[in-house]
Parts: C-alpha cells; sequence; structure tokens
C-alpha cells in the first residue's frame, strides 16, 4: 500500500545518498505507433534516493518514456519494474495511470494540467484525498472517520504548499498564479499522492532564470527531505548539472548516453546529437 505524504513526514529521517538498489528498472522498451519507432529497446535505471534526468533534442522520445512507465502508452515490447521500499517488485506495464499512482509513481505533464477553476489549496487537497478510504456515502453523511481524512487532507495540502513555496496563495484560483507558481502548485499535487518516485516533465520550461534556481532549490529538498527519488525530464542543461545524480541521453528513440552529468556533456555522440558534426553540417549546407 502506497504510504501518505503525512506518513512519510512522520517517519522522516536524516536523507541516504542515492545507493546503487534501483527503485524503477526499465529492460529493453520498445514502443511503435504503426511504422514508427517511438523508443527503441530503452534500458534505465533509477536509483532509490537518486536525482536522474533525462535528456535530448526535441522529439528523442522522452515524454514517450514517461509515458510508458506511467501507464498512458503501451510499449510493446520490454520491462517496467518498480520496487518497494521492502523490495517487492511491481510490474507497471499494463496498468491504468491511476493504478501506476498508487503504487507509489507521480508525475507532472510538460503542459500544465492544473483544475483552473480551483482554488491552490483545492488542488492539492484532491490530491491529497486520492488514496483515503471513506466512500461517497461517509463523505455525504459526514461520519467521523471521512471528516478526519478530510483534516488530515487539508493538512497535507498546506503543508505541501509551505514546501513549494505557495502557502500565502493558497485561497488563490489556480488559473490567477503566474506560470512558475502554476508550476510548483503541479508539482505538490503530484507529491500529495504521498510518492515514492516523482517523474518531472520539463518543470522548468518558461520559467525566468530566478525561478529556475528555486526550482533546483525545491527538487534537491523534494528528494532530501521527503526522501523521493526523481526522474526528471528537462532543456536546461545548467540547471540538470546542478541537480542530477545521473543523466541518461535520449536520440531517435534510443539510449546513446548515461553516467554522470560531467562525463556525459563530453561524450561525442551526445555532442554530435546536439550540436551535428561539420559533415552533418556541411552535407545540410549549414553555417557554423
Amino acid at each position: 500500500m502506497t504510504t501518505t505524504l503525512a506518513e512519510r513526514t512522520a517517519a522522516a529521517r536524516p536523507p541516504a545518498p542515492a545507493t546503487s538498489d534501483p527503485v524503477l528498472q526499465v529492460s529493453g522498451v520498445t514502443l511503435r505507433f504503426g511504422g514508427l519507432v517511438s523508443l527503441c529497446e530503452v534500458d534505465l535505471t533509477v536509483r532509490r534516493g537518486e536525482i536522474h534526468a533525462v535528456i535530448g533534442p526535441n522529439g528523442a522520445g522522452k515524454t514517450s518514456l514517461f509515458n510508458s512507465l506511467t501507464g498512458a502508452y503501451a510499449p510493446q515490447e520490454g520491462q517496467v519494474l518498480l520496487r518497494t521500499d521492502a523490495g517487492t517488485e511491481h510490474s507497471l506495464l499494463g496498468r491504468k495511470p491511476h493504478h501506476v499512482n498508487r503504487l507509489g509513481v507521480a508525475r507532472t505533464f510538460q503542459n500544465i494540467r492544473l483544475f483552473s477553476a480551483l482554488t491552490a489549496l483545492e488542488n492539492v487537497k484532491v490530491a491529497a484525498e486520492s488514496g483515503t478510504r471513506s466512500g461517497p456515502l461517509g463523505i455525504m453523511l459526514g461520519l467521523p472517520r471521512a471528516k478526519a481524512e478530510e483534516r488530515a487532507a487539508e493538512g497535507t495540502a498546506r503543508r505541501l504548499l509551505a514546501l513549494v513555496g505557495l502557502d500565502d496563495r493558497a485561497e488563490e484560483r489556480a488559473d490567477s498564479l503566474s506560470y512558475g507558481d502554476q508550476r510548483r502548485l503541479e508539482i505538490a499535487r503530484a507529491l500529495a499522492t504521498g510518492p515514492r518516485l516523482l517523474l518531472l516533465d520539463e518543470p522548468a520550461a518558461g520559467t525566468n532564470p530566478t525561478e529556475k534556481r528555486e526550482l533546483a532549490a525545491l527538487i534537491r529538498r523534494i528528494n532530501h527531505e521527503l526522501g523521493i527519488s526523481v526522474l526528471l525530464i528537462e532543456h536546461d542543461m545548467p540547471l540538470v548539472t546542478s541537480v542530477a545524480d545521473r543523466v541518461t541521453v535520449l536520440n531517435f528513440g534510443k539510449v546513446i548516453a548515461s553516467g554522470p552529468p560531467s562525463e556525459v556533456q563530453r561524450d561525442p555522440a551526445v555532442v554530435e546529437a546536439y550540436l551535428g558534426t561539420s559533415d552533418t553540417d556541411s552535407r545540410q549546407g549549414r553555417t557554423r
């Protein structure tokens, strides 16, 4: 059963460094759309306690990978295993997105998906209430357990809004927040489901330099203080190098490099994927 954020916080202890113990193991994942291969035999391991970034040029297959991990897409080949803190393994392939979430995987989206007419507090509270046990009848009748769960969900929502720096915006509608604040609100909502693994899809997109620095600090806090492993898609390389323990690079749906950011940045295949080669440029009539 997935632990709640309140339970994680109550059991919090000094953060342990990332280990070789995998929380997510992706092996040979291949995703096709007709004759188009979006992912080709992708291998990826997210170690427990680490921040792992996935980078690559536009169209490399990064979001397709996230969709495959969270039940939005069903790869034709491969295996995706989530390992709990106790060592139990769960296959994520073939599961519906809400089942994946209940196993402890939460995500944000490249295009923000908030309940625009609800307040910031209500957006996070809805997610916090997704794991409650009281059914609709108990809620309508106002039974004691339902009331207690509602109070707990609101408490969790307010703590998370404080974590992401939005506690003073709790009563404001989501669509009235700035773009950067909406990004942080979406992260708070994902955290409210109590994940052990958080997937962030381009969280810095559309943000300014100050917001990027604040986001980097927030990702580190989520990882260190809450003990949540993070898998991050991002184009902003300064942000990636400032937070990521390891990086995996995709190009045309294939893994072309994986390792510490400093090593990956110097990999010739990565440089070619991002910048091209002089031979490629001359063939395409480009000037450098």
